[in-house]
């Protein structure tokens, strides 16, 4: 069965790098008056230098019309949760290294009740559960069990873990499990090679094939994304990113699809990035996935500061975290020795809420998809069937 591995191998890095850089202004005109509509070729215009320099109003005030026709003005609001920064991995620019000395911690049932609270109280319904990529302490079995749990107080249940196997992801799919966001973080073999020095991640055709995986299992929605910082020509690893989403769209179309921007953020045992993505770049590379693709949801992190994620709300996204702690039990115990990477917008869910709202948006606390399923209720008409023991019981009451 032909994978997109399959197909990166049959396109050079370098002949698509000299396309994007020699692109002119008729190309790039003709992105713009036909809206993308010639798929690939006019995401190779728009992603081009001349397009950053000479194009780009025309490219904010186009994106900015399609998004409104398409998503209107809503934000989906959601949280990531923390369970584990256990990990076997060496990256060089990671906080949750294996070669970093910080101390390690993996959630209980009790501490995952315990953020499960905190989060609901600031009415988040869609919750990202994140870990680093350890199967010893954070497998798939404990995967189940704190998806099984979480689906009892979230209409949305997403996670960002490990690359698994199509079994597992049928498994957590089972259990609730509503999205998978797997970053390729950089499309470059040697650039992929530098960053990642040990364990599994090393792999990088089992990473990339990952989306494959979760396509053929029937999972609801698939997250793509570069680490912007990894690899020099960033306008390149933009372009496969796309590539990528354009062959999972046409292959799995059943599924949704959604698009991060991360950019490197501070971090224990920091790495200079070898390039320094700008905030106009970063504004040009919202606007070219825009005009690409009408339908993609496009989000945008707290690593970004308060002021630049309301400058790019008009040009494009459709999905924002809110009061994001990136540190394992971040929301019922103040402690930020465990984060994985500082943030930049501190601002509390309610206060990021009252910001859309002040700027014509409405806040959506879930992702639209699953509401249509049922699923998710209020913490307080919650029951114990997923956490049977008392302990467990008790924590969640204690807080309530």
């Amino acid at each position: 069965m032909e994978s997109f591995r399959q197909k990166l191998e049959l396109v050079e890095w370098g002949t698509i790098s000299q396309k994007i850089h020699s692109s002119d202004s008729r190309s790039i005109e003709c992105a713009l008056s036909r809206e993308g509509s010639g798929g690939l070729d006019d995401f190779v215009a728009l992603l081009s230098p001349l397009a950053g320099e000479e194009y780009l109003e025309e490219m904010a005030q186009l994106a900015h019309r399609l998004t409104i026709q398409r998503f209107g003005k809503v934000i989906r609001l959601f949280a990531p949760m923390y369970l584990s920064n256990e990990c076997n991995n060496i990256c060089d620019y990671c906080g949750f290294s294996m070669g970093n000395q910080i101390p390690r911690k993996t959630l209980s049932h009790t501490e995952i009740l315990l953020e499960s609270s905190a989060l609901r109280k600031s009415n988040f319904d869609h919750v990202l559960l994140v870990t680093g990529e350890s199967t010893n302490k954070v497998g798939v079995e404990y995967l189940f069990e704190a998806i099984k749990i979480l689906n009892n107080y979230f209409a949305n249940v997403s996670m960002e873990v490990q690359p698994l196997s199509e079994e597992d992801y049928c498994s957590l799919i089972t259990a609730g499990l509503h999205a998978v966001l797997v970053y390729q973080e950089t499309y470059e073999k040697v650039s992929y090679g530098k960053h990642h020095l040990r364990g599994k991640k090393t792999n990088f055709d089992w990473r990339l094939e990952t989306p494959d995986r979760l396509g053929r299992s029937g999972i609801n929605k698939i997250g793509l994304g570069c680490l912007y910082g990894l690899t020099r020509d960033w306008r390149t690893d933009s372009y496969f990113a796309g590539m990528h989403l354009d062959y999972l769209e046409k292959k799995y179309w059943k599924t949704s699809f959604s698009m991060s921007f991360p950019r490197i953020r501070p971090y224990e045992g920091e790495i200079n990035p070898v390039v320094d993505l700008k905030d106009r770049d970063l504004v040009q590379l919202l606007c070219a996935y825009r005009i690409f693709n009408h339908e993609l949801e496009l989000s945008l992190s707290t690593r970004e500061s308060p002021i630049l994620r309301e400058q790019l709300l008009p040009i494009g996204i459709t999905t924002m975290s809110a009061g994001s702690k990136t540190n394992p039990g971040g929301y019922s115990v103040t402690d930020n020795s465990l984060e994985q990477f500082s943030i930049s917008d501190e601002r509390s869910p309610a206060e990021i809420a009252l910001m859309l709202r002040s700027k014509g948006y409405e806040p959506v606390w879930k992702d639209w998809d699953s509401s249509y399923h049922g699923k998710g209720n209020n913490l307080s008409k919650v029951g114990y069937n997923s956490v049977t023991n008392k302990q467990n019981a008790d924590a969640l009451s204690s807080v309530s």
